[in-house]
């Protein structure tokens, strides 16, 4: 096989992957494909090479272009400054900032942004930072018709910093920026009562009270009234994407009716969750109706249950959001009170569908998986550790508070030995890398969920025999 068609193979297979992991059954029907004609170690020397480099060369893409950006924004504060230094000591009125324009137009002729209404714009920009370490810190990192948006929209200062800071940390685009100012997000955010600070440490109760917000707000469903919670949770499935954009940065699905063996009985978790920076299971539970307190017990059993059956032993405990169309906050607060796992009651409210503009703006399937390609990995880290466990406790071992490679040797001791489970130790890596939050590249990413499919396609011919 020479370059060319090694790089057409290697595309071919980056393109079924992304779209293998939009879509639960397309993903396994690929991991059976790939498992069919296993990539030679030459093709993998290469792709792992090519992969390399596309990284570096998007690395240094990057680089140059937030470093054009941040020039830019430097150069208009500056501008903006000079303006308005003038303007204070001179007594220069606004008319003064048209001559600036016609002039400066005229000797930068190539240069777009210097009309009238812009430099008005950098007097503003300037006046609403007036510290420097701050602009070079924060703002400068974001494009201009960002930072005019949130000098327009916002007056008071923390907020105004709020917002530019939250746009660089979750890479929002202008529209999404501009509807998260619309839907109130920084009156929001942190706002949930929770028991977060007497159920956690305090750095993980901050940081998850921090990205816990109320209400929810999900105008993007057309739901009525009447709705049931079964309407509600497949609506939020149908709009996944724009689900997480409301939940926020971190949050990769996991499944929906989430099935849960207790004492010989089935349970099932509405939306359940893995947040890649609390590195822990998110248990969501939708309700149509006020806070009861028998909701905080309910979540307490289910954040009891996801803690023994999938917690992993690197992984903090569980968090619970319970969603509620409405709340009394001295009820939430005496029920949140007596329960020792970590959970938080939110309110969601349901307005008007997402403009058009906003929509465009959202990430298409392929962008969301390849935004997020953590998810796959980490839910099937999940089903390979739940039928370890299950195949282990069958043959007599306790394997709570282990590890999967630990767990993968008693199985080898026990008897059970399938085929791919060399290679499935070696793609534990990736799997638990995509479970912490770190990044795992599309060719690595692609071959773990091959092996690990696999794996689990022996483990569940092992348990029958």
């Amino acid at each position: 096989m020479d370059a060319a068609d090694m790089m057409q193979a290697s595309s071919e297979r980056g393109s079924l992957w992304r779209s293998a992991a939009g879509d639960k059954g397309g993903l396994f029907w690929y991991a059976r494909d790939m498992m069919a004609s296993p990539p030679s170690h030459d093709d993998q020397s290469y792709i792992t090479l090519l992969g390399k480099l596309k990284e570096q060369i998007q690395s240094a893409r990057l680089r140059a272009s937030v470093a054009v950006n941040r020039e830019l924004i430097l150069l208009y504060w500056n501008i903006g400054q000079d303006i308005l230094a003038r303007q204070n000591t001179e007594g220069w009125g606004a008319r003064v900032i048209d001559r600036l324009a016609k002039d400066l137009r005229r000797d930068f002729p190539e240069m777009t942004g210097l009309s009238a209404r812009n430099l008005k714009y950098m007097r503003a920009f300037a006046e609403a930072y007036s510290d420097f370490g701050i602009v070079q810190q924060v703002v400068a990192q974001l494009p201009w018709g960002h930072n005019v948006r949130i000098v327009e929209a916002i007056k008071d200062p923390d907020e105004r910093l709020w917002y530019a800071r939250q746009a660089v940390e979750h890479g929002w685009s202008r529209n999404v920026l501009v509807h998260q100012i619309e839907s109130g997000l920084f009156r929001r955010q942190g706002k949930a009562i929770t028991n977060f600070s007497r159920a956690l440490p305090s750095v993980q109760a901050d940081l998850a009270q921090e990205l816990i917000k109320d209400p929810y707000t999900f105008d993007f469903l057309a739901l009525g009234p009447e709705m049931s919670e079964r309407e509600l949770e497949r609506s939020l499935l149908e709009h996944l994407r724009e689900l997480i954009l409301e939940l926020g940065k971190g949050f990769a699905f996991v499944g929906n009716q989430y099935h849960l063996a207790v004492g010989g009985q089935d349970y099932y978790l509405d939306l359940l969750f893995y947040h890649l920076r609390l590195r822990c299971f998110v248990v969501i539970e939708l309700k149509i109706e006020e806070f009861n307190p028998e909701f905080a017990g309910k979540m307490n059993f289910y954040l009891s249950a996801v803690d023994d059956h999938l917690r992993h032993q690197s992984d903090e405990p569980s968090i619970g959001i319970i969603l509620c169309k409405d709340k009394n906050n001295v009820v939430v607060e005496y029920a949140l009170r007596g329960f020792s796992k970590p959970m938080g009651v939110s309110e969601y409210r349901l307005s008007k569908i997402l403009p058009d503009q906003l929509k465009a703006e959202l990430p298409t399937a392929d962008e969301f998986s390849r935004e997020f390609p953590l998810i796959s990995l980490v839910k099937l880290r999940i089903e390979i550790e739940r039928k370890m466990r299950s195949l282990l406790v069958s043959k007599g071992f306790e394997p709570l508070g282990i590890g999967m490679q630990q767990m993968l040797d008693m199985l080898l001791k026990a008897g059970i030995t399938p085929e791919s489970a060399e290679q499935f130790s070696q793609s534990l890596k990736a799997m638990h890398m995509a479970a912490h939050g770190l990044d795992v590249d599309e060719e690595t990413a692609s071959s773990a969920i091959s092996i690990g499919t696999r794996f689990l396609e022996e483990l569940s011919k092992a348990g029958t025999e």
